[in-house]
């Protein structure tokens, strides 16, 4: 199939399920996941789609973004390696920051329960999942709490994390890529995010392979900011030697 009739089947499924998503388009063509990102960016900049988290809506929904169930349930097999990956990466001792976002609350899932951290997080899901364990000294970051995401923002927020410092952040974003750098759609989110990643020592990256390339309103850093990338093999070798271009270790599972 020629890439204009590829896109033609996109769009139509697009209009007719009010989202595609990367990682199926994919198996359904037969083609990569960066190829499928090459057809929405033609499709978007067409007018013709919308470019979100994961994949593309039609043009007209111009208020969409995702809710925390809708990334729970996508590309879950990446995202569970990728947390357990993530786990090489706990200190022995010391402290974290886990970020908002569906990879960490994994994350916050799997933790071993011989581990013994002092751990920060805005996330309510995150620190729901943190509560009852036992070597864990969990902080919340309290502040206004958006519903679609369960994450504290605004004021107290960023003053909770910015009169701290703390061994590895464990980092979300909706999207990354080498020019438009980690962006996500709230303003407020990515002042938090900010602020945490100015907040740590160490930067570790959690993002599935769908983010790639993605672009969204609101730029809290840039990717030359993160030490480690862990994401899955839809991550392709050019894309990956452009992340490591700017300094950053890409961790493919």
């Amino acid at each position: 199939m020629y890439a204009p009739e590829r896109q033609q089947a996109i769009l139509r499924t697009a209009e007719d399920q009010g989202r595609v998503d990367v990682l199926s388009l994919a198996a359904e063509f037969d083609v990569t996941a960066e190829t499928v990102r090459r057809d929405l960016k033609a499709l978007d900049r067409a007018g013709l789609v919308r470019r979100v988290h994961g994949g593309a809506i039609p043009a007209g929904r111009i208020d969409f973004e995702p809710d925390l169930a809708a990334r729970e349930s996508a590309a879950t097999e990446e995202k569970e390696r990728i947390a357990q990956a993530a786990l090489a990466h706990l200190p022995r001792e010391g402290s974290v920051m886990l970020d908002a976002g569906s990879t960490t609350a994994r994350l916050a899932s799997d933790m071993p329960a011989d581990i013994s951290l002092t751990v920060l997080t805005h996330a309510l899901p995150t620190a729901a999942r943190l509560a009852d364990h036992p070597g864990i000294e969990l902080h919340i970051v309290g502040g206004r709490v958006r519903h679609r995401t369960r994450a504290a923002v605004d004021a107290w927020a960023l003053r909770t994390y910015g009169e701290i410092k703390a061994d590895v952040l464990f980092l979300a974003t909706n999207g990354f890529s080498v020019d438009g750098g980690l962006t996500t759609p709230d303003l407020a989110e990515a002042a938090v995010k900010r602020t945490m990643m100015a907040a740590a020592r160490h930067v570790v990256l959690l993002a599935d392979s769908t983010k790639a390339g993605e672009e969204y309103f609101a730029r809290f850093g840039d990717l030359s900011q993160v030490d480690v990338l862990i994401t899955d093999t839809g991550l392709s070798p050019a894309e990956t030697r452009a992340v490591e271009g700017q300094g950053t270790r890409v961790q493919r599972v």
